[in-house]
């Protein structure tokens, strides 16, 4: 006997199937594509030091390429925006070279820096202009460290009006190859670093605050194991700290 439940549910089961069929009979609804944003084609040059350098392949020149970007922050900051930012189109660059000063920087920069018109310009320059006192013959003064900076960002100003400028913070931590002989002189080039970045409204990104307070956390050489050149983790927290005032 059949009861109630059964021709229900045999009802149902057939009206499903015959609905289901009856649909496929239509056409389908268009999908609706979502607009693509257009690419604005930000090229993001990274200038500076060995910090900066981190060992790029120097012999190649692609824009996102992981060799020419090297092995430190220049990457990481890279790699994230890249990641958060798939349809922009942006074009990093990595021109730090080891060992460079502010004048280093200065006699390649119609090559290194004008010629690649990048929208946002990035520079972390500083510990050689003092540590090549040390070890190196070099006399500039912390006097010559700012003039010198200066000038260099007046003539990037003319050169590439629109260019966004960020200026890092030279920073070192007491470990290593830094010791007493480094202050307060090389303070002094911390502070003349952010005077610099005012006068050409540029973004100061200040980086030595956040490695003391970090080194209360685990020793120095865990975030720069000589005290100038950070370790993996020391790169980390100076891309986490880009991205936040890049804004990419």
């Amino acid at each position: 006997m059949r009861t109630t439940h059964d021709v229900t549910r045999r009802e149902f089961v057939t009206a499903t199937a015959g609905a289901l069929a009856g649909s496929a009979l239509l056409p389908s609804t268009p999908a609706v594509a979502r607009p693509t944003p257009p690419a604005d084609g930000t090229v993001v040059l990274f200038q500076g030091d060995s910090i900066t350098d981190a060992g790029r392949d120097r012999a190649v020149a692609d824009p996102n390429a992981a060799r020419a970007l090297g092995s430190g922050y220049p990457l990481l900051a890279a790699s994230a925006a890249l990641a958060a930012h798939p349809d922009r189109g942006l074009r990093f660059y990595n021109r730090g070279i080891s060992g460079n000063k502010v004048p280093d920087l200065a006699a390649r920069w119609a090559a290194d820096t004008v010629a690649l018109a990048p929208d946002v310009l990035s520079i972390l320059i500083g510990v050689n202009d003092f540590w090549h006192k040390l070890s190196g013959g070099y006399t500039g003064t912390v006097e010559d460290y700012e003039h010198q900076y200066v000038a260099l960002l007046d003539e990037t100003r003319r050169s590439l009006p629109h260019v966004r400028l960020i200026v890092l913070e030279p920073f070192v931590l007491r470990c290593g190859a830094v010791d007493n002989r480094w202050f307060p002189e090389f303070d002094q080039r911390r502070a003349a670093a952010e005077r610099v970045a005012k006068h050409a409204a540029a973004t100061f990104v200040p980086l030595q605050a956040a490695f003391d307070d970090l080194s209360h956390r685990r020793a120095s050489e865990y975030w720069a194991v000589d005290g100038v050149h950070p370790t993996p983790a020391g790169h980390a927290v100076i891309a986490e700290r880009w991205r936040r005032a890049a804004h990419l």
